[in-house]
């Protein structure tokens, strides 16, 4: 019965949230170079707040929030009850230690997610960024691209939402948001690491002034 009713709460939190975000920035989804499909997909984006996650979960359909899982910090979001609680219950988070062993995977929680049918938001830079273009890539998105060569990678644009919550400021500012969705890209026969990484942030950073 306990077990239910969490349930409930997450799902009304949920729905909470998202009209929350839509009232503060507006959540424009702006699908420019794909459509919204039940595909299997690794949404990448560059990252510069914590509302990230939030804003690109936000702009996708109902029927794609399900079965798409944000990849977030450990450390960070299971740093206070209430938020592994929010991460966990309500946007299905796959958490990834910064501060990992050796011997550990990092892919390992997002393999087992992806293998079992999830679609990802990765954010390839890895932590937040704050100056104006993207930070050079980490090679988790060229890697997981080679395991599931049948994933779409799709590039996304996060526009204006660390303006959303200014550094210092504690109740959120509205301001009009969007993110906009670019066209599925694959890992090219033959192309090594740094060349995708390279073509991949170059794709992200091209929807910019989309």
């Amino acid at each position: 019965m306990k077990r239910v009713v969490l349930d409930w709460v997450a799902v009304l939190v949920s729905y909470f949230l998202l009209g929350l975000i839509r009232i503060l920035t507006g959540s424009q989804a702006r699908w420019w170079g794909c459509p919204p499909k039940a595909l299997q997909r690794i949404y990448f984006a560059n990252h510069q707040s914590h509302a990230d996650l939030v804003m690109i979960w936000a702009a996708l359909p109902k029927e794609l929030r399900h079965n798409t899982r944000a990849v977030a910090a450990r450390d960070y979001w299971t740093r206070t009850p209430f938020k592994h609680w929010l991460t966990s219950a309500v946007f299905n988070v796959i958490y990834v230690s910064r501060d990992r062993q050796a011997s550990e995977d990092p892919l390992e929680p997002l393999i087992e997610a992806m293998s079992h049918g999830d679609s990802l938001i990765l954010f390839p830079e890895g932590t937040r960024g704050f100056a104006d273009e993207p930070q050079a890539f980490k090679a988790g998105l060229y890697n997981l691209a080679l395991k599931f060569p049948e994933v779409e990678l799709v590039p996304a644009w996060i526009n204006n939402v660390q303006r959303v919550m200014p550094k210092g400021e504690v109740v959120p500012v509205p301001v009009l948001c969007s993110v906009t969705f670019g066209v599925p890209m694959q890992v090219l026969p033959g192309e090594d690491c740094p060349t995708f990484l390279q073509r991949a942030r170059l794709a992200v950073l091209a929807l910019r002034d989309v």
